[in-house]
């Protein structure tokens, strides 16, 4: 069941992506004059079909995979003369760089209208108070405390643990000084700091940014009371159920949630007695944790438990409410700096200073499109805005074949007065397609890699 809902919300979300994207073309074609012969959402047989009055046809087909307008264009059929005014090679260039264009642009309002939803909805988030300092990290040489919380970084406000997150995805595979400006609770007065950065995290394939600036996330103590036991695990064997609340372990005190994880895990196939209060009922159990192997073949023990997580303290929780009006210019500015950051981030990846495994295909997107859908529905919206600049931006790329490279070819006849040679534009195309399929391909294995 949880396959069928994946796979159902990855092929809505590709579908409202691709709707947006062909509509801001067919739209502004419409408008400059063009005959559109065909607006499609997938490929392959068709499933559904219609015209309107203008004679469009509108397709649903087979294949949900993409999408395309097909428009009326004298190197791709005949073209009788009393309609040549309406194909689009006819058309002057700039109109041509107007139709191309208008696709992507379209994801980028589609991902600020997507933002003013979730800013008008409210967002909330958690401060970013350092819980402790690794020592000989990054952190501890700019002098960062337990305690202190960070205000921002590089001059950047980060009220919120995700607004830190955001400004260090800009510094992965960096060289040269991390501004930090943090404070204690309760005091309004600022320490400024720098770190040093050395090519920081450009091997790591699924980079940690927090852990890899030597912090840990100050968290409120998390007691071992039992969420949910699996069914069939050696928790269940040993006769613990939800609620139950764990107080030693051979007797050893297990005050916090990680201490249980650390002692199971270092446990395997080991006998551990334990006692827990069930409704403030003291008892004792024995239980086994099974034997697990992790990616580098180490085992570890596992008794098949989630933890009940205790709500942050309100002191710890930022909420933030906009106007229609404060929304959209939120919006607009939170979209612009998700366009800068991929393109500094496909620029990273050419040059070397991020690993190419952080590229990540349809099933990674299935995944987080899923994930994001069930933690409700801003998180969902905002996970749609991020894939929709994300698609914008990279069909801006001059690569022949996407939108990018025909604006390339549009410009230089622009430029120069006279279109780029058709053998010319043939090889490019051949070239870009050979790029696309491989940068898809390698997607797809790091996909594969990490399942």
């Amino acid at each position: 069941m949880e396959l069928i809902y994946t796979i159902a919300v990855t092929l809505f979300t590709l579908a409202v992506l691709v709707t947006v994207h062909e509509y801001g073309h067919f739209w502004v074609a419409r408008r400059c004059g063009v005959k559109v012969l065909r607006f499609s959402i997938g490929f392959g047989t068709p499933l559904y079909r219609w015209r309107d009055k203008l004679d469009t046809e509108y397709v649903i087909a087979l294949i949900p995979l993409g999408g395309y307008v097909k428009m009326l264009d004298e190197r791709e059929g005949e073209v009788t003369p009393g309609m040549a005014e309406q194909a689009f090679n006819r058309k002057p260039v700039l109109v041509r760089i107007a139709v191309v264009s208008a696709g992507p642009l379209a994801n980028l309002v589609l991902a600020v209208l997507a933002y003013w939803f979730v800013f008008i909805s409210g967002e909330t988030g958690i401060v970013p108070l350092i819980g402790e300092v690794e020592q000989g990290s990054v952190a501890e040489i700019a002098g960062l405390e337990g305690g202190q919380e960070i205000v921002a970084i590089d001059g950047h406000a980060t009220p919120t643990w995700q607004a830190v997150n955001f400004r260090l995805l800009e510094r992965i595979g960096d060289s040269g000084p991390l501004e930090f400006s943090v404070r204690y609770p309760g005091s309004d007065v600022v320490y400024n700091s720098r770190g040093q950065l050395q090519n920081w995290l450009s091997d790591a394939e699924e980079p940690n940014l927090i852990r890899g600036l030597g912090i840990q996330m100050y968290r409120p103590g998390v007691p071992v009371v039992l969420n949910e036991v699996v069914e069939s695990s050696p928790a269940a064997a040993a006769g613990l159920t939800s609620g139950d609340l764990i107080v030693s372990a051979d007797g050893q005190a297990m005050p916090e949630w990680m201490d249980w994880v650390d002692y199971v895990r270092a446990r395997p196939d080991q006998a551990i007695v334990l006692r827990y209060e069930r409704a403030g009922v003291p008892a004792q159990t024995v239980i086994t944790p099974a034997r697990k192997l992790d990616d580098q073949g180490e085992a570890y023990g596992q008794v098949g438990v989630s933890v009940q997580v205790p709500e942050w303290p309100p002191e710890m929780v930022r909420e933030f409410h906009y106007g229609p009006l404060e929304a959209l210019f939120a919006a607009t500015e939170r979209t612009g700096d998700l366009v800068m950051f991929t393109l500094k981030a496909i620029k990273k990846m050419l040059t070397g200073l991020i690993s190419p495994k952080n590229l990540s295909g349809p099933i990674t997107i299935a995944k987080v499109a899923s994930a994001s859908a069930h933690s409700g529905l801003e998180a969902y919206v905002a996970f749609l805005a991020l894939l929709s600049v994300s698609l914008g931006v990279l069909n801006l790329l001059p690569i022949p074949v996407l939108d990018g490279g025909h604006l390339l070819y549009y410009t230089i006849e622009l430029l120069v007065g006279r279109p780029v040679p058709l053998k010319v534009q043939m090889v490019g195309y051949q070239v870009g397609l050979f790029i696309i399929v491989g940068v898809m391909m390698l997607a797809l294995y790091n996909d594969f890699a990490r399942l």
